[in-house]
């Protein structure tokens, strides 16, 4: 089985893939390669660092995806994220946002492909550690069989080895960032021919992979695969990756994976974060079992209360169903506020 550190990732996703969620992925797979969300060149450049690039060790391989399409900016940035501890420096150049395309960067960058590669020669020279691209297929009217391999010509051409493909256009003159996730049709084939021509490349797919039943399959054809929105809503399944994708013996079940993120949530309270900035995330945990709704309700009303701790968590496990005895079970009491013992998620 191949083990390339792209065989399976988290994408990138604005206002979702924050570090608490980055901490919540992480507890149930270990080899998932994650993703911050797309911070721009300036905003490292001129905002609160800490604030923006900050992370937990344990989130571990985590990647650093930038915004931007000055050279100089890019690579000043990218040193900063490195010098943070990120293991990728990954180029946006498939966000459609309008807020994107009025900085010039993200989707807009496809029809500049020579821009990008100088962006990208800029970024390796910059850092040792790996730089990547994410990009779409085309823009609006352009021909997507010239667009993708222009682009990730000119960028292999600038020592650019990994690409990241949502292998759909962005239309950006008339649909919305949300239809453009799902609207323009998608083209598998296309990417794979990317693949067969460009051997020597790693190339991931990414859009409309709905399970892991998808990206096994998938990775026949390519070398590693990315989920989005199906990860993040039903997060579950992320626990089911290192056995399935990377040939390890353990599934993390759900139960185990809240118990494994309680230190995480206690660390976090105690330094003024409130809960429902990380329960948001573990939403879906439960997604398609007994019980979902309840904990979900749960999570929602009570998480936002002021002074909301843990045992809120724990009370939602105990609403999904078959869950009290482990919700019992954990290992800490509520009363007593002792530390969960965590096996998985310690690195």
């Amino acid at each position: 089985m191949t083990h390339t550190a792209h065989r399976f990732s988290v994408a990138p996703m604005m206002d979702w893939t924050d570090r608490h969620c980055r901490s919540f992925h992480r507890v149930l797979t270990r080899r998932a390669l994650l993703y911050s969300e797309m911070v721009t060149s300036a905003a490292v450049l001129h905002g609160d660092r800490q604030r923006l690039l900050g992370f937990d060790a344990a989130e571990h391989p985590v990647a650093l995806q930038l915004g931007g399409s000055d050279p100089g900016e890019l690579a000043a940035a990218a040193r900063i994220g490195e010098d943070f501890g990120y293991r990728e420096i990954n180029l946006n150049v498939g966000c459609p946002s309008d807020r994107v395309q009025s900085g010039r960067f993200g989707a807009c960058l496809m029809l500049e492909p020579a821009l990008v590669a100088d962006c990208m020669a800029a970024i390796r020279q910059a850092v040792s550690v790996s730089a990547t691209v994410k990009c779409r297929i085309g823009v609006d009217d352009q021909d997507p069989e010239s667009s993708l391999f222009s682009l990730v010509d000119a960028c292999a051409a600038a020592g650019v080895e990994t690409f990241i493909v949502h292998a759909r256009k962005a239309i950006l003159k008339g649909l919305s960032p949300k239809e453009n996730r799902d609207i323009p049709p998608l083209n598998y084939d296309l990417v794979r021919r990317l693949k067969r021509e460009r051997p020597g490349l790693t190339i991931v797919l990414n859009g409309g992979i709905g399970g892991l039943d998808a990206a096994e399959a998938l990775l026949a054809d390519f070398d590693g695969v990315m989920l989005g929105r199906a990860a993040y809503h039903d997060p579950g399944l992320l626990g089911e990756v290192d056995a399935r994708l990377f040939g390890e013996a353990a599934i993390v079940k759900p139960e185990a994976a809240v118990e494994a993120y309680l230190p995480y949530v206690d660390a976090r309270l105690a330094e003024g974060v409130h809960l429902a900035a990380m329960t948001r995330h573990m939403l879906g945990l439960f997604q398609g079992r007994r019980g979902a709704r309840a904990w979900r309700r749960v999570l929602t009303v009570e998480s936002v209360r002021p002074g909301a701790g843990a045992e809120v968590i724990l009370r939602a496990l105990s609403e999904v169903a078959g869950s009290g005895m482990e919700a019992q079970g954990l290992g800490r009491g509520l009363e007593a506020g002792e530390p969960a013992q965590v096996a998985h998620a310690q690195q």
